[in-house]
């Protein structure tokens, strides 16, 4: 019997932001801010959603150098972790180079992450969840996938609505469009930015890249950063949202806040409209700090109002 709670699997990351306000040339040394920050795509959302009042769990691994400062950190959150620890490999690491105007490179490590496997995964933390949520970069190492399609057989076999989001363009682009849309074929919704759903489709437009994508996973929601978002259902584009304004300091982890306020919005029943309103104000949230995961005490009131008549 299914729950109202959200299960992620996906990665946990040691993100080294850099923050630069000057080009990065070779053999010059650079000024910069940095700072050490806990990451990863699924940890974010699951961080992300928690901290919005969702029930979630995380299943991921972590690596012998840095488990229980992870595990802690996301226990902060309110996250319910549950982490396999390899003894021979470090935690996934990510440089993060970021410019004056927030935007990002990065160099990538991901280690014990990568090596998540079915061996890992326990039906039992299906019970009481309403949703499973997958990060692509489960899905793209051989060990991960074998998981991710344990894990998707066993939520629908459950009634447990699925959904997916595709990671990056570079490893997607690698992985196969083809391969990629057949392996998350159980999904019923898939959360791209702008440049995913385009790879995913062929597309020329958000919308419709929006709308091929709807046809293959029933809904879809494309990304479009400052610009906002776009829901798309069975073929028609059913939703827009603007952006929210924010001064933007790092964009890590916006696209994961994003589709953390939109999960747990639908989680707690409103429609397409208000999930992508919901999933905007966390992402605008999100770039206005260092770091993709929310600060303790966040003010929920701030990307949920609450109304009085």
């Amino acid at each position: 019997m299914t729950g109202n709670a959200l299960l992620v699997i996906g990665d946990v990351v040691t993100d080294v932001v850099a923050l630069h306000g000057s080009p990065v040339m070779s053999g010059i040394d650079t000024s910069a801010d940095i700072v050490l920050r806990p990451g990863g795509s699924g940890a974010n959302t699951a961080a992300w959603a928690a901290s919005l009042g969702a029930e979630v769990r995380l299943l991921a691994k972590l690596g012998y150098d840095s488990s229980e400062w992870h595990t802690t950190e996301l226990i902060k959150t309110g996250v319910q972790p549950h982490m396999a620890v390899d003894p021979h490999h470090p935690t996934a690491v990510v440089i993060a180079m970021v410019d004056k105007s927030g935007e990002r490179s990065m160099l990538t490590n991901r280690g014990a992450g990568g090596l998540i496997s079915e061996s890992d995964w326990d039906p039992s933390l299906l019970d009481g969840v309403a949703r499973l949520h997958l990060s692509g970069y489960v899905l793209f190492a051989e060990a991960g996938l074998g998981l991710a399609a344990r894990a998707m057989a066993d939520a629908a076999a459950a009634g447990v609505a699925i959904s997916v989001d595709p990671a990056s363009t570079g490893p997607l682009r690698d992985f196969g469009v083809e391969r990629f849309t057949g392996e998350t074929a159980r999904a019923g919704l898939v959360i791209p930015n702008l440049d995913e759903a385009l790879l995913l489709t062929g597309a020329a437009t958000a919308r419709d890249a929006a709308v091929l994508l709807s046809e293959r996973y029933g809904t879809a929601v494309v990304k479009l950063g400052a610009d906002g978002a776009l829901a798309a259902v069975d073929g028609a584009v059913v939703a827009t949202a603007d952006g929210v304004s924010a001064e933007v300091v790092d964009s890590t982890g916006a696209g994961d806040a994003f589709a953390a306020g939109f999960l747990t919005a639908t989680l707690s029943g409103a429609d397409e409209q208000a999930a992508l309103e919901a999933g905007c104000r966390a992402g605008a949230e999100c770039v206005a700090q260092v770091g993709g995961r929310p600060r303790y005490g966040l003010d929920l009131n701030r990307l949920y109002p609450i109304h009085t008549d």
